[in-house]
């Protein structure tokens, strides 16, 4: 049996940065191979460092023994940082070409003054992700290649970007984690966002389970709640309902202790649905 691990890498982002990603590989035997989750915010998912002001964790690993332990499957979970500030974070996980961004009068002065300064790259992060990281953790690591082995999760401007991910490339992921996603209609054009959906989702032959996660014990996730209500109605009129499923929890806050919740049971599902990946051969 080989050993869980926990492996670092610095990969070649663009202009000359690079950023960490983390790779949780469970406990295996020699031959074994394992569906892969692409993670937003690296930082926050295997562990919990206040001196470096993280808000809290995830505690990925614990999930993935746990259900391991319990069903007998496990997934490889790839954790991409942030290793920048809070703005160089919502350009990467903020799409440009989801439509006009049209930032709402009433918000407040902090929030106006960073959503001027402002600069969506979304397209250059999902090719980093797609062509790099995907690239390089199918090369080094025992993953199970292909669509149906493959997911992608995050959480507030990463849960915007989990369905970015979903409905732009479903040939390459079968399955999203989408919590507390930032309101699309607080950032785009509504119109815009409606036609970005369906023409999505008129495109594509497969279409990944979707998996809609907001809770409500705070004043931003409520926002976040009613962010993500709007999304699923928008949804439900064009996608197949047998691959969507929303989950609320109004006791939640807009915090880890909640993803890590959810995810456990995002992992679950992941893991064991043959709707969404293959069996074991």
């Amino acid at each position: 049996m080989i050993k869980e691990e926990l492996v670092t890498m610095r990969l070649p982002y663009f202009e000359g940065k690079y950023k960490t990603v983390r790779v949780y590989i469970p406990a295996h035997k020699e031959e074994e191979r394992f569906p892969v989750i692409y993670m937003t915010d690296g930082q926050n998912l295997f562990d919990f460092n206040a001196d470096k002001g993280q808000f809290g964790c995830w505690y990925t690993r614990e999930a993935v023994r746990a259900e391991q332990e319990t069903s007998g499957r496990a997934a490889i979970i790839v954790g991409i940082h942030n290793d920048e500030g809070p703005l160089e974070r919502a350009n990467d996980l903020t799409p440009k070409t989801i439509g006009k961004l049209n930032y709402p009068e009433d918000m407040d002065e902090q929030t106006k003054q960073m959503a001027t300064m402002l600069k969506p790259r979304g397209e250059l992060f999902a090719d980093f992700v797609i062509n790099t990281v995907m690239t390089t953790v199918e090369k080094q690591f025992p993953v199970k290649t292909g669509r149906e082995n493959t997911s992608f999760c995050g959480s507030s401007s990463g849960g915007l970007a989990s369905l970015y991910f979903a409905l732009s490339f479903p040939d390459k992921f079968c399955a999203a984690g989408v919590f507390s996603p930032v309101p699309y209609y607080l950032i785009y054009e509504a119109k815009d966002v409606e036609n970005w959906i369906y023409q999505c989702v008129k495109q594509q032959e497969a279409l990944p389970y979707l998996y809609m996660y907001a809770g409500g014990a705070d004043e931003m996730e409520k926002a976040f709640c009613q962010g993500t209500e709007h999304t699923w109605q928008l949804l439900k009129e064009c996608y197949p309902s047998g691959l969507l499923n929303k989950v609320i929890k109004p006791e939640q806050r807009h915090h880890e202790s909640a993803w890590e919740i959810v995810f456990r049971d995002f992992l679950h599902i992941f893991c064991n649905s043959e709707k969404y990946i293959k069996s074991e051969e």
